[in-house]
This record gives structure tokens, sequence and C-alpha cells, in this order.
């Protein structure tokens, strides 16, 4: 009995992963990077940090006495450091609220007015949700992996530079890639995921948050709220199909703390992706409104998210709107920037990139840029939004337009990779259409959608865009 109950409480940390938060390591750094001043926590941090955690008296969550002291320790301390000041020093201004947000962001681009008929939005949406799809599948194999190993099994399998979905490596291949050791491989369970033996779309918290924002929209109208988007991940989503800072914030408001609260209580990735894939829908239904888009990914962010996190998703949502009536990806990217604040962390790094693109360096030498900038190692690195908010400008920038050369570049620059190949997908659909989608690409997807959304488990990519445009119109 001693035994089982010993391998259901690993099985269980294992699943809890994150429902915590007390992720000391990166609530240091991310602390640090919001301007928060540690002087007066500097010195437990790192005692906290220098903690040897092994065996199972540390097992997470259910620990031993040591392990539940540790932890709340680290819990008393992440819940002091939303009361600390902000350096005096501190370069940017970085609100929250969206008032804040809105007098501290620059000009807004102009942008022609949307005059699409319904049947031409119907066809960008179409795209977008289809392109969001084909960029999420080719990288989520990959999810997780450092380039090195991306490249290793991509060269051996005869696709680097990427033209193609990842397939399963022949026993010679194989074991090519074993003799140069990289750190990931392809395993039986990826084979839903690739070419030749997917079957439509595996689920994926990329497309489920697509499907929770429309359905959101569908339910509460245009007018919703940031306490709607939690009532409707508790009655819609299962916790542990969510990941971070989103985890975080469900069981937050389990416990009765709602947002904005939601966002910051002993949440030490307020700042990572998560949002950032939450904003497509805000831009499918607001084709040529930017603000608008922006707006409403600001209410579905500021459960989970603040700050950068927060500008993550307000830059794709306003980007996707905007792409339906501008040709120019630097402008779109620009428009972008426009609803986020002029002196930001997020706008800073995505300037770079645009003046890496400006000034004529290749996509290697951008690659390069994040990578130096970024270790895709660090968790916090690999999963911020900024590193990843990067990527897909660099995707867009250096995707010449085409398909395939803009979810391929996006995948093959690392970091996390089905959520920047989903991104930049969904913003060329957008701009294109679904029926400037590749074949290659699209069948293999097989018009199918699975989520693990209540009521979607199992829905056609197309019927899903035109309900997504039914109640887009109704909502305009």
């Amino acid at each position: 009995m001693a035994d089982i109950q010993e391998t259901l409480l690993d099985q269980w940390a294992k699943r809890a992963v994150w429902l915590d938060g007390c992720d000391i390591e990166t609530e240091y750094r991310q602390a640090r990077e919001e301007g928060r001043s540690l002087a007066s926590v500097e010195q437990e941090f790192q005692a906290l940090i220098a903690t040897p955690r092994t065996g199972p008296e540390w097992r997470n969550a259910v620990g031993g006495a040591r392990g539940r002291e540790w932890m709340q320790r680290v819990g008393d301390l992440i819940d002091r450091v939303q009361t600390l000041p902000f350096r005096a020093d501190y370069q940017y201004e970085e609100p929250s609220d969206l008032d804040g947000i809105r007098q501290s962001r620059p000009a807004s681009v102009d942008l022609p007015l949307w005059s699409g008929s319904d049947l031409e939005w119907e066809r960008r949406l179409h795209g977008a949700l289809l392109g969001r799809t084909i960029g999420c599948m080719l990288g989520k194999p990959v999810e997780g992996w450092d380039v090195a190993s991306i490249r290793v099994t991509a060269e051996a399998t005869g696709n680097w530079p990427l033209t193609d979905y990842l397939r399963k490596p022949t026993e010679a291949e194989d074991a090519a890639i074993e003799t140069q050791s990289p750190k990931h491989r392809l395993h039986s369970w990826h084979a839903p995921m690739l070419r030749g033996t997917m079957h439509g779309m595996v689920e994926d918290d990329d497309t489920n948050y697509t499907t929770i924002g429309y359905s959101i929209v569908r339910e509460f109208g245009k007018d919703f709220q940031p306490l709607d988007v939690a009532v409707y991940w508790c009655q819609n989503v299962p916790i542990l199909h969510t990941c971070t800072a989103e985890r975080i914030a469900y069981r937050n408001f389990v416990v009765n703390v709602l947002p904005p609260q939601s966002a910051t209580a002993r949440n030490p990735y307020r700042e990572w992706i998560g949002a950032q894939i939450r904003a497509d829908y805000f831009g499918y239904a607001n084709p040529g409104n930017p603000t608008r888009a922006a707006e409403w990914a600001w209410r579905d962010a500021s459960i989970s998210h603040i700050k950068n996190g927060i500008y993550g998703e307000m830059w794709v949502a306003a980007m996707l709107a905007a792409a339906y009536v501008e040709n120019d990806w630097v402008k779109v990217i620009r428009t972008g920037l426009a609803q986020i604040p002029a002196l930001c962390r997020l706008r800073e790094d995505i300037e770079g990139i645009l003046t890496l693109y400006a000034e004529g360096v290749n996509y290697d030498g951008a690659v390069a840029a994040i990578h130096k900038q970024w270790n895709e190692t660090n968790p916090h690195d690999w999963c911020h939004t900024n590193s990843n908010a990067q990527i897909v400008a660099l995707g867009l920038l250096y995707g010449e337009d085409d398909f395939e050369k803009t979810i391929t570049r996006a995948v093959m620059a690392g970091f996390d990779t089905d959520c920047n190949g989903a991104t930049c997908g969904s913003l060329w659909g957008v701009k294109h259409g679904f029926d400037a989608i590749p074949n290659k690409w699209s069948e293999p997807i097989s018009d199918t959608l699975r989520t693990g959304v209540v009521g979607y488990h199992e829905v056609a990519i197309s019927k899903l865009a035109a309900d997504m445009l039914e109640t887009a119109r109704k909502e305009r």
C-alpha cells in the first residue's frame, strides 16, 4: 500500500506542476525584470534558491515536513514581492490597467477601413484558423526542444531547412540521430503529429484558446468582462488542460481570488507566453479595428498576466485585425505595437528585430541575435512573451510573404515552436485566406480540429470558422 501511495503521489506531482506557484527561480527573475526593488529580500531569495530539494521529503506540494516548510517560506516571500516598491532607476513604463496602457501608448497607425463582404471575411477568418492549426502542428512535435535537436532530427530526415511537417525517422536515420546525441528525440507518441501518420489536428492549448476566445464572445457578447473569462474557463476547460500562468490563475479562481488579483497571486509566470496565444479570435472578429481587438485581448489577458504578458496578447490581436486591411508586414507589426506602451520591454525587443531586418541582417543572423539575448535552456527565457514575440516578428519579416517560409522559419528558430508557428500561420492566413494555403500543408489536417473545450472535442475547421464569423457579425 505504501508503494502504491508513493507512486500516486509521484503521478500527482507531475500533473500538478504550476499549481503551487512556488517556482522560486522564476519568481526571482520575474520580479527583477518587472522592476521590483529586491534589496530587502535579496538574501532570503538566495537562501531559498540555494536550498537542496531532492528526495521524497521534497515532493512537490505533497512532500514531507521539510518540503512543506520550504514551500511555505517561498509562498510568503512571493506574496511579499507584490508589496515591494519599484526601483527608482527602472527605465520602463509598464502599466497593467487598460487606462494606463492607453495613456502610455504611442500614436496609432492609420489603416484603411475594412470593406470586405461577409464571404471575404469568412475566407480570411477560415484562412487564419487553418493557418494557425497548421503552424501549431508543425511546431508541436519539437515543442521544448533546443534548436540543435530540431536541426539534427530534421537534417537526418532530409527536411532542413524545414519544408514540410516532420516525419518519423527510419531505423537507419534514427541511428544516425543517436550518434549526434541530441537532447530530444521523436518517439512513438509523436506519431499523431507527424507527416504520414497524422489524421487531423491533435489537441493543443494554442488552438484550445482560439476556440475559447470565440466561445466567450458568443456566450457573453462583445462587452464580456475579465470575470466572464474566468467563469467560462471554470465551466468548460479542465484545469490540467491549462499551463503555467493560466493554471495558476485557474487555481486562484477556485479559491475565490478573482481578476485582476488572480494574475499576481503566487504567479511567477505572469509575463510568460500564455496570454499571447489567446489573442486570435479577438483579432479575427475585428477586421480593420486593432484598437477594439486589443481591448478585447486586454480583458482576456488581465485575468492571468501583467505588463508584457498582457501586451503580447494585445499586440497579436491588433496585428490580426490589421492584417485584414494592410499588406506590409512591417506596418502590421507597428500597428500592433501602437496598442502597447511606448516605453515597455516588449516594444523594445520587437523594435530590435525590426532594426535587424531594416539593416539587412539575414535570417540566420537575426535568429542568432535572439539566442544571444535569451537562453533557450532556461524555462523563463524559453517561455517568456518577449522572446517568442521576437520570433513571431522574425517569421513575418523573413517569411517573404510565403506561407511555408513564414511558419517554418518561425519553428526553426526554436523556443516555443508550436506557439510561434501557430501565430505566424494565423497572421498569414488572415491576410491571404484559406484557399491560398498550399494543399501540401492543409490536406494532412483533414479539416479536423480537436480541443479540450466542452462542446468542441472534435470539430470541422471550416464549420468552426463559419460559426466564428456568425458570432463576429452579431457582435460587430
